[in-house]
């Protein structure tokens, strides 16, 4: 990621008492500092570094980087569009992904977009929900913000073949938004990229793995196309599909790490079984292990072979 010309970034760490160590970031621009501090705690993945944005940064931060509406017009020179330079750097690091593609047949899929997720990294999740109520005026000029910025670097990624474009929702679900809430917040920015990735004849995939169903219609409306995350142990399969039906493709149907990394062959055999007796007539629907496995083990990799064959002789 890179900011406008002129932003200065310092970073340094202090001693906060009873052996504490504080972490400080400071983004010095033209209208403004924006300030983050983190405790380091052992737990802490980045050793003396406060990445921009992150998803370590929400649950300890002493002080958030965006608080109140004042910090905008600073938070306007860090999210900027990406360079020639940036984008020409990105096609060539990713031609050899592409040629992989091409040479087995596989989709290609871009990404991510954020919304929400973006929000709880800038504010933190708790006070992301009580902007909601408490400013909402300050939160939907900071989505129009996140949303001008995603949609750049949407048409950046465009310049490569994709089949799919996605974007990241694990924070836009019914943990933190009512559904009349989702709808005022983050449906119409939702609806802008969907609408922009379909002008360039790609796809939208909208990735959000648990307490969705009471927006489904609201994702269907805004127009996407692959529900991604569809895992069995959140959503109602066979009601999912009844709403999904004809309008929106389907992508998971089998839980990642309970059943593929840590459970058996048989759990395993079970849950494929189910997702494609439920989620595969008349099709629009993409079996994955929900989010993905990230392990690597002789059981692990039993317990993929046994997804594989079991999807095989199930399609």
């Amino acid at each position: 990621v890179s900011f406008a010309p002129g932003v200065q970034v310092q970073e340094w760490v202090s001693e906060a008492g009873l052996g504490e160590r504080l972490l400080v970031k400071e983004y010095h621009t033209p209208d403004g500092v924006l300030r983050v501090e983190v405790p380091r705690t052992s737990d802490w993945p980045w050793g003396d570094h406060i990445p921009f944005l992150d998803d370590h940064i929400i649950p300890g931060a002493h002080k958030q980087l965006v608080e109140e509406p004042g910090d905008l017009p600073a938070l306007g020179h860090l999210l900027v569009a990406p360079t020639a330079e940036e984008i020409e750097t990105y096609r060539q690091e990713s031609e050899p992904y592409l040629e992989f593609a091409r040479e087995h047949g596989l989709l290609v899929a871009g990404g991510w977009g954020v919304g929400a997720d973006m929000v709880g990294w800038l504010c933190g999740l708790k006070e992301m929900i009580f902007l909601s109520y408490r400013q909402p005026e300050f939160l939907h000029r900071l989505l129009e913000m996140i949303g001008d910025w995603n949609r750049s670097r949407m048409l950046a990624s465009f310049r490569l073949p994709l089949d799919l474009y996605i974007k990241r929702a694990w924070y836009e679900n019914c943990d933190f938004w009512t559904p009349a809430a989702w709808k005022a917040f983050l449906q119409p920015s939702l609806r802008r990229e969907a609408e922009l990735a379909h002008q360039a004849g790609v796809k939208f995939g909208y990735l959000v793995t648990s307490k969705a169903m009471p927006l489904i219609e609201g994702i269907i409306e805004a127009g996407v196309d692959v529900l991604i995350g569809v895992d069995p142990r959140e959503y109602d399969l066979g009601a999912l599909k009844e709403k999904a039906r004809g309008r929106l493709c389907l992508w998971g149907g089998v839980n990642g790490h309970l059943t593929v990394e840590t459970g058996t062959p048989e759990a395993v055999r079970a849950e494929v079984g189910e997702a494609m007796r439920t989620l595969s007539p008349e099709g629009g629907f993409i079996l994955s292990p929900v989010d993905n496995v990230r392990q690597h083990s002789a059981a692990i990799e039993a317990n993929v072979r046994e997804l594989i064959d079991t999807w095989r002789k199930a399609r």
